[in-house]
């Protein structure tokens, strides 16, 4: 899918973004965190961390930093190159974004604060880079944004050969540092109410 923030959502070329994200294959939603159009498919990784606050405004870059760190930290312990801020010209631009060399793009982060709860989530790119850049281009044409392609990279092109299963475990085992983690499923209560409210977050002009 291709996931568009507010500010796409306000642009007059929000609808023809949408519609090449979907002559692409790509499902076109709406999401509640982060700025700029992003790209998930089968080879990336999508995280997100809420947490209840009881004031969640003074600690916003202080959980931006956390969060980066335990990515940048996994994909050092994997070999990466690995660091933490925005690439002139990369896609979906922030302070928080994780890249190769300081050259590639690898990992976008965002957040969203409500009242007594905060949101982040992000997108790390696995492999199949040229796929992410490929549905950007007419996506940014669209949305008139400039912005560099070859900024786009994955954890792949870095490394070579990379199982996604790797990836996530190397993650996980930052999460766990000073942490416990349990597993567990969405209950059938919150699954029922996403699938009511999915129709809300799908971008204009329908399902791919």
């Amino acid at each position: 899918m291709v996931a568009f923030g507010k500010r796409d959502r306000s642009s007059s070329g929000y609808a023809d973004a949408a519609r090449a994200a979907r002559e692409q294959g790509f499902e076109a939603v709406e999401r509640l965190a982060g700025g700029r159009a992003a790209v998930f498919h089968r080879e990336t990784i999508a995280l997100a961390w809420a947490r209840a606050e009881r004031d969640p405004w003074p600690g916003t870059h202080d959980r931006f930093r956390e969060i980066a760190g335990i990515v940048e930290r996994a994909l050092t312990s994997l070999g990466v190159d690995a660091r933490t801020g925005e690439i002139p010209g990369e896609y979906c631009p922030g302070e928080y974004s994780i890249s190769a060399r300081g050259e590639r793009k690898l990992v976008g982060l965002g957040q969203r604060i409500v009242k007594g709860a905060s949101h982040i989530g992000g997108v790390i790119v696995v492999s199949d880079s040229p796929r992410v850049r490929d549905v950007l281009v007419p996506v940014y044409a669209a949305l008139r944004l400039g912005w560099k392609p070859d900024t786009t990279g994955s954890i792949e092109d870095e490394l070579g050969s990379v199982a996604w299963d790797n990836v996530a475990e190397a993650l996980l085992r930052e999460w766990r540092d000073g942490r416990e983690l349990t597993e567990a499923s969405l209950d059938t209560e919150t699954l029922a109410l996403a699938a009511r409210l999915e129709a809300d977050h799908l971008s204009p002009g329908g399902a791919a």
